[in-house]
């Protein structure tokens, strides 16, 4: 049997105009037939060509649908794909989907909003807003490197009440991270986190001046955030957050 799948590609993402056909191409090679996106037609599963935020948007369709994604990662930084080792060139991402290999993982909700790797405020969010998707296309890391420095400068600090199963935290950070996996924000792998063991991890960066600021980042790319001064940890399956302005 033919395997039909609903192709979505973020043309704007930094490999996604150049390798575009190259998946379509391929994936009709491997013998799989390809719907365009919100087809009402059947389909055997969804697939993904771009980042981490590409398929965050795709999520609530293959719920709808009760299918499995697949993701070539086109994206800057592909961080569920290396968790997941899906392989980065499209052609053997392609591979893996005609294969019909497929894991199970969990999948998180925030304020209606699905996601799979981490969601945050903060930094994070500052970040986001001086992120532009044609310097993100023509420096990479660099241009991410430079937002952050400057959103670091003017971080403003903002408290929060963090509820919980066992118990509530109240904390006066820059940033609030819950993650759903180890491995995200690039350059990030904390803790014993797994995206499929049902828990989330809430990390809540507490610092006064940049020299802490970069002592924290430092033990989480180091994978140990365990030991970082100023970084609150807490484990939980759900989170409510309350912050003292919006």
């Amino acid at each position: 049997m033919s395997l039909r799948v609903e192709l979505v590609l973020n043309p704007r993402s930094r490999r996604g105009a150049e390798l575009a056909q190259k998946a379509r191409t391929e994936l009709r090679r491997l013998g799989m037939e390809i719907a365009e996106p919100g087809t009402r037609d059947p389909v055997h599963a969804i697939v993904v060509g771009g980042g981490d935020g590409t398929l965050m948007r795709q999520i609530p369709r293959a719920l709808e649908l009760d299918v499995p994604v697949g993701l070539l990662p086109l994206g800057t930084f592909n961080d569920l794909a290396r968790m997941l080792q899906i392989p980065l060139d499209p052609t053997d991402a392609c591979e893996v989907i005609a294969a019909g290999r497929t894991r199970a993982i969990d999948v998180v909700r925030v304020n209606g909003f699905y996601y799979v790797t981490e969601a945050s405020i903060g930094i994070s969010s500052r970040l986001a807003r001086r992120q532009r998707s044609r310097d993100k296309q023509r420096f990479g890391f660099l241009a991410i490197l430079a937002s952050a420095v400057q959103a670091v400068r003017f971080a403003r600090p903002f408290h929060a009440e963090i509820s919980f199963q066992s118990g509530c935290a109240r904390v006066r950070a820059i940033q609030l991270t819950i993650a759903n996996s180890q491995r995200f924000g690039g350059v990030i792998t904390a803790g014993e986190a797994a995206i499929d063991d049902g828990c989330l991890e809430c990390y809540a960066v507490e610092i006064d001046n940049l020299a802490e600021f970069f002592s924290v980042a430092g033990a989480i790319v180091a994978g140990r955030p365990g030991r970082a001064q100023g970084l609150q940890t807490v484990r939980a399956a759900a989170f409510a957050v309350w912050t003292d302005r919006k």
